[in-house]
């Protein structure tokens, strides 16, 4: 096995659990409390049942970023998911509503989250490794 694998082995588990409370706790509170969330964020009105199915990805992450604690390489598949589907977010939803309509309060917030999250998960992925064979023998040591 090559010596010039680099993990950074705190910054995966911090994606996890920023992930955990992050992107959990928000869809925990778009499940439970949909109406504070639209009034807090100042979103307009939702459809319940696609807000519904949003609060539930996001609470999903959170469980898997809950597995990816134990074993920060197996679960870098969410963070890879995660980066992608807010870059994106970023180029295909952000910019055009940008360009179009204005800047409203809560694509603010929502810009500068998933901005700290694509950051982030830029540090803590492994990307030089994450397809090598390696990967699979330091997956295995790990256990």
């Amino acid at each position: 096995m090559s010596k010039d694998i680099k993990i950074r082995w705190g910054w995966l588990k911090f994606m996890y659990i920023y992930t955990i409370v992050g992107a959990g706790g928000f869809g925990l509170g778009i499940i439970f409390v949909p109406n504070i969330m639209e009034s807090v964020f100042r979103y307009p009105s939702q459809d319940p049942i696609l807000f519904g199915i949003v609060g539930c990805i996001y609470v999903s992450f959170g469980i898997l970023s809950l597995l990816g604690l134990r074993s920060p390489l197996k679960f870098v598949p969410i963070l890879l998911v995660e980066l992608c589907y807010k870059s994106i977010w970023f180029i295909g939803v952000l910019i055009p509503y940008l360009i179009g309509k204005g800047f409203p309060f809560y694509a603010i917030v929502f810009a500068v989250i998933f901005a700290t999250y694509i950051i982030g998960n830029l540090i803590a992925i492994p990307f030089s490794n994450v397809f090598s064979r390696e990967i699979n023998q330091l997956i295995k040591i790990q256990q």
